[in-house]
């Protein structure tokens, strides 16, 4: 499946059938689900100026530098690259001492580019403080980070985190993308048959489904009075044209041809 997806072969699979995206699986050559987490997360205005070290980094992994030891195991399942809002809240745990409900309001201060809050967390990441319920966060100095380091890793995050996605929204899309890249490698015309009836009333969808399944080495049978059905059907190796996608069949008719 990662092989279909890393040759470009996609079209027709949930959120990978783009020319870009295309682009991105060949020259990224998936192998793992984070990767197509990463990359649906990735292709999009913002993120997408990652995409090139993504890439570098996946190829080359001894590339890949962290600006503090702490940074490494938030960011080594996407090779160095902050991807994800879950990235920036554990990064204010882990380095600032933020609790999980701290670290959302920096979230969510980043995403509304809330400057004023940003600010005030800023000094709280580097500098540690006291939260509006009156709780001290350690801050970032106190663990270790030099000060320098702590505040180019918060304008990075601040910087990003007006794109970043959420991962366990990304995840159930990638999930849904490597089932319809499944399906096409293991089941080709059982899947085309299933993808052209889902557009039948789309002319233009059918007529493109049927170009990327002659690709793909697969006949379309053309509608026959005793074999077709109202959908595209399998029939041996090939597809059989379904009578609801000719033009002048009425539904009516089209029931008891199938019937008789």
């Amino acid at each position: 499946t990662y092989d279909l997806i890393g040759s470009g072969d996609t079209d027709a699979v949930f959120q990978l059938e783009s020319p870009g995206m295309k682009r991105f699986m060949r020259d990224l050559r998936p192998t793992t689900f984070e990767d197509i987490i990463a990359g649906i997360s990735l292709y999009r205005p913002g993120p997408m100026d990652s995409i090139p070290d993504y890439i570098k980094y996946k190829h080359n992994p001894d590339s890949i530098k962290y600006k503090h030891p702490l940074m490494e195991p938030i960011l080594s399942n996407s090779y160095g690259i902050m991807i994800y809002q879950e990235q920036v809240m554990e990064v204010c745990r882990s380095l600032g001492g933020f609790s999980f409900g701290q670290a959302d309001i920096v979230r969510r201060a980043m995403g509304k580019k809330n400057v004023e809050e940003m600010e005030r967390q800023k000094k709280i990441f580097v500098h540690g403080g006291v939260d509006e319920k009156g709780r001290t966060i350690d801050g970032a100095v106190v663990r270790g980070v030099p000060e320098a380091v702590a505040v180019d890793i918060f304008d990075e995050m601040a910087g990003f985190a007006k794109y970043a996605f959420n991962k366990s929204h990304a995840a159930a899309y990638a999930f849904v993308s490597y089932q319809t890249a499944w399906l096409k490698y293991y089941y080709p015309v059982e899947f085309m048959a299933a993808l052209m009836t889902s557009c039948i009333d789309n002319p233009g969808k059918v007529a493109e489904y049927i170009l990327s399944s002659r690709q793909m080495g697969i006949s379309i049978l053309p509608p026959d009075i005793n074999r077709s059905e109202g959908k595209f059907t399998v029939d041996g190796q090939a597809i059989r044209y379904g009578m609801a996608a000719v033009k002048g069949i009425g539904k009516p008719v089209m029931e008891a041809i199938v019937e008789e």
